[in-house]
């Protein structure tokens, strides 16, 4: 499985370390509350809100460097949009793995 990293907000930051952990720390309030977010609405069945949040998630997904975890979301998002959960396993597993690794920063 593709690998968290921070390539890119390294290279947005042009070598700004303050820039780069001002963002970092934005994740890391960010997404525990998006993650939530989502599992409450997939548990309740509300798809469209549950697409909605894979939106916003896809956002971190590229920041944290995961292109083909990305397309992975983009697939799932346009399920979850015609009411199908196909791909839920596979952005679970990046949902965990994005997590395990914020956990290290």
């Amino acid at each position: 499985m593709e690998q968290p990293n921070l390539s890119y907000i390294t290279s947005m930051s042009g070598g700004d370390k303050a820039f780069e952990e001002k963002l970092i720390g934005i994740i890391k309030i960010e997404f525990p509350e998006e993650k939530k977010v989502y599992y409450h609405n997939l548990e309740a069945k509300n798809y469209k809100l549950t697409a909605e949040n894979v939106h916003k998630l896809k956002h971190k997904i590229s920041i944290l460097g995961l292109e083909k975890s990305y397309h992975v979301a983009v697939d799932y998002e346009n399920n979850l949009i015609d009411g199908i959960t196909n791909g839920r396993i596979e952005f679970e597993s990046i949902l965990q793995n994005m997590t395990d690794f914020l956990e290290t920063l």
